[in-house]
């Protein structure tokens, strides 16, 4: 299976492809994205086998990320689900909901738009991967609805607006969901 192409009002989602390489490279390698991500810059090298990696990923789960660029062609970002098996203590049971943007347009809905419309994919059973399904239902069971808490959540816990980095995922009691910025330590 292959990322299918989903439109917002501003934005088209689409699946990686060998040619994004110099664009995600070049997010990966500013400061307002990797300062608040490790602090180090990503190697084109390492650019290159996560793109890969989300390219496998749709082969493997039927779902992952998707490129998102404006409808004038211009690069925005990264948004998905991934299943990274990070080692992580407690391990994570569901994938990660992730989303990077480049600088320029941090502060402008962008990551909350392409969430919506991926999580709408998924609710009209565009994924077979059926763990998917669950991020859905805790989203909503923690009252994490289309423009509200998980905007303020993210942007009150991490800054994801401006750091433009940031993972969705089930806190360790079992109680809601936490967000955190993915290569940070942990925020409660």
């Amino acid at each position: 299976m292959t990322a299918p192409i989903l439109r917002t009002d501003r934005l088209l989602l689409a699946g990686h492809r060998p040619d994004d390489l110099d664009a995600i490279a070049a997010m990966w390698a500013h400061p307002a994205v990797y300062g608040k991500i490790g602090g180090v810059a990503r190697s084109r090298e390492e650019v290159w086998i996560r793109l890969l990696r989300h390219i496998g990923q749709w082969q493997a789960f039927g779902y992952g990320s998707w490129v998102l660029r404006d409808y004038a062609g211009g690069f925005v970002g990264e948004a998905g689900l991934m299943e990274a098996r990070r080692a992580i203590d407690p391990p994570l049971a569901l994938p990660e909901m992730g989303w990077t943007l480049a600088p320029a347009v941090h502060g402008r809905g962008y990551a909350r738009e392409a969430l919506d419309a991926i999580l709408g994919w998924r609710r009209a059973g565009g994924s077979r991967a059926r763990r998917a399904s669950s991020i859905l239902t805790m989203r909503h069971r923690c009252g994490l609805r289309r423009g509200s808490a998980m905007r303020r959540s993210a942007t009150r816990r991490t800054r994801a607006g401006r750091c433009g980095c940031s993972s969705v995922r089930p806190r360790p009691d079992g109680k809601g969901l936490r967000t955190a910025i993915s290569t940070a330590p942990e925020i409660g």
